[in-house]
């Protein structure tokens, strides 16, 4: 097809494109693709590249945000445009495997501060009843790892039985739920015949020896797909176990699946379908940890190892109601995983309680000589918190009952289709307002809880910085990690392609100016004092498990614990008619509800023994859904 401008710029038009300048750059752009389309081929040398013009320089300054630039100042910048686009093709000729990180490496401890002491003293912590009344192994399907690890090591079951039971739930609520990619049943099975011989002989591993777990798929596992859950990626394999399964390995744990996660981490939507939350399969899981969480939570394995960029433990926690915890940056090495932000990849454990993510944690955590942005230090885990020790803050407005909803008015000389519109916007809103309004009793009285355990908790503020701006790091880092996709033109092969989507958010991210990067980097490392200054007042932030703090957090690099806070009544709002999986609040009526613990840089171990006795006090983690 040959372009013509008036033409472009005639159907832009008609597609409610009414700038001038945007369908000028589009226009540029569709130039520059169509004349290397038609470039000969005869010659076997790439087609050579638009020359840059004085005009598209007026309008990639206005995509950049600068200028106007004089005439003078421009017929200056068009050689250096020249030779810096010239630089592009060697550098993507190299044809960088997703593993290449930059040659930098993100710290998350602002100046000055120091790693937390190598030992938390606790107090005293009563023996733990090791008991199995009903002999029944599927009765098992909800106990936590510390129970099971008990019952293993008692002998009082078999590692064979437990993985066979998780096998066979996995494979009955798949069809449900949609959270399996991968079954790993020869590896589970030779595995647990393994643990069952060394228990028998005494050589117990620790308190994973035997237990049935899953992973992520973007974790690489000899011998089975690694398909990040993307199209175009179902037969994808690597040579190496990734280091938390080497880790989980050597713990004895047995991987029994690799669950789903949305396409390249994004959601809970992957080229097998969509993973469903146990609680309402109507609805999704949340994501990108969708699987692992489901699965959790559906009783079909013990824990799951997930990863979050920018929420992906936190929002199928939340929605699944089970448990995550989202290390510090830096705690656990994230070689042989998929590679989506190399200043804010993380990975963690989700299970039913703080104390089974502890134990994994424990396992999982400290440097493998691989991945340079892990710090040497410790997590040693100790149930046994004195919880009067502890000074702990709440950011208060997150907390503050919400303002009243006021519906946007209609302008003047409406339409009949925009007033169609703004009702529909309207009452989409006033329903989120509603929800949100409902889960804040939730909220409330987890504060009021924690004021009869004692703890009188410190109202605080998250700081004034535009985080959200921040987060245009994230997606600037994942174009470059997937950077081929979008160059090859394999991104049409990804199964969401919305405004929102990968493919459109990689194409957009190769217009975010370096400057700017840098920049907002720099925002982060103010940030990362701020929030930091905030843990010299106090040692656990309450918070909301939605809102700024969870993009705050993930670009400061703090942990936090993810927890189970109740489920929703009755009388609960009812869930919108399509989940569009922006929200984790929309469950309805029987649903659970989370509430976030946060902590200093590497407090992780201290974050779960506060996190463990809120549990105990309150009971919410034992709750789980009825699959039938």
């Amino acid at each position: 097809m040959t372009l013509d401008r008036r033409g472009f710029l005639s159907a832009c038009s008609r597609a409610g494109i009414t700038s001038a300048l945007l369908p000028g750059i589009l226009y540029t752009l569709a130039a520059q693709a169509e004349a290397v389309a038609q470039a000969p081929e005869s010659t076997g040398k790439s087609p050579e590249a638009p020359k840059i013009t004085a005009e598209m320089l007026d309008q990639a300054a206005a995509l950049a945000g600068v200028g106007p630039f004089s005439s003078e100042q421009k017929q200056m910048m068009l050689e250096g445009l020249k030779g810096q686009r010239d630089s592009y093709e060697p550098i993507r000729a190299l044809k960088m495997a997703n593993s290449v990180a930059p040659a930098f490496v993100f710290n998350p401890r602002p100046l000055g501060e120091r790693l937390p002491p190598r030992q938390i003293v606790m107090a005293g912590e009563s023996p733990r009843p090791v008991d199995f009344p009903s002999g029944q192994i599927e009765d098992l399907a909800f106990e936590s790892v510390a129970h099971l690890g008990e019952l293993l090591k008692a002998r009082k079951i078999t590692a064979l039985a437990l993985t066979q039971m998780y096998l066979a739930r996995l494979k009955r609520y798949d069809a449900r739920l949609h959270f399996v990619i991968t079954l790993t049943e020869e590896r589970a099975l030779a595995q647990a015949k393994a643990a069952d011989v060394e228990l028998a002989a005494g050589r117990y591993r620790g308190p994973l020896h035997g237990i049935p777990w899953a992973a992520k798929d973007l974790l690489a596992v000899k011998g089975y797909p690694t398909t990040w859950g993307a199209g175009g990626f179902e037969h994808q394999s690597f040579d190496e176990d990734a280091t938390v399964v080497q880790r989980l390995d050597a713990a004895g744990a047995i991987l029994v699946a690799k669950t789903s996660l949305g396409a390249l981490a994004m959601g809970d939507k992957w080229f097998g379908g969509r993973t469903r939350n146990p609680w309402n399969p109507a609805q999704g899981s949340s994501g990108s940890s969708a699987g692992s969480a489901s699965a959790v939570s559906a009783g079909c394995v013990a824990f799951a190892i997930g990863s979050e960029t920018l929420g992906s433990i936190s929002s199928p926690s939340t929605r699944c109601g089970v448990t995550g915890l989202r290390p510090t940056f830096g705690l656990v090495p994230r070689t042989g995983a998929m590679a989506l932000s190399w200043t804010m990849d993380k990975l963690g454990p989700i299970a039913r309680s703080a104390e089974d993510c502890a134990l994994v944690l424990e396992v999982i955590h400290g440097p493998d000589g691989r991945d340079p942005s892990v710090t040497a230090t410790d997590f040693r885990w100790d149930p046994r918190l004195n919880l009067h020790r502890f000074r702990v803050g709440y950011l208060k407005s997150e907390f503050d009952p919400p303002s009243a909803f006021s519906p946007a008015e209609a302008p003047p000389h409406e339409r009949p289709d925009e007033r169609k519109s703004r009702e529909e916007r309207n009452a989409a809103q006033q329903q989120a307002h509603a929800r949100r309004d409902y889960d804040r009793r939730f909220d409330a009285a987890a504060l009021e809880k924690l004021r009869s355990m004692g703890i009188n908790p410190i109202p605080l503020e998250l700081p004034k910085l535009p985080w959200g701006a921040m987060s245009a790091l994230l997606t600037a880092e994942a174009a470059a990690a997937f950077d081929d996709l979008t160059l090859s033109g394999r991104d049409s092969q990804l199964t969401e392609q919305g405004i929102e989507d990968w493919p459109n958010a990689f194409r957009t991210a190769r217009f975010y100016p370096a400057v700017e990067y840098i920049q907002a980097n720099r925002a982060r490392t103010l940030g990362i004092q701020q929030l930091s200054a905030l843990f010299e007042q106090v040692d656990i932030i309450v918070t909301p498990s939605t809102d700024m703090q969870l993009v705050a957090t993930n670009l400061t690099g703090h942990p936090a614990l993810i927890v189970p806070n109740g489920l929703r009544g009755p009388d609960a709002p009812r869930p919108p008619a399509i989940d569009d999986g922006d929200h984790d609040d929309i469950g309805g009526p029987g649903t659970p509800v989370s509430l976030t613990f946060l902590a200093g840089h590497y407090q992780d171990a201290r974050l779960a023994a506060f996190g463990w006795q809120y549990q105990q006090a309150t009971g919410f983690h034992n709750a789980h859904p009825k699959l039938g």
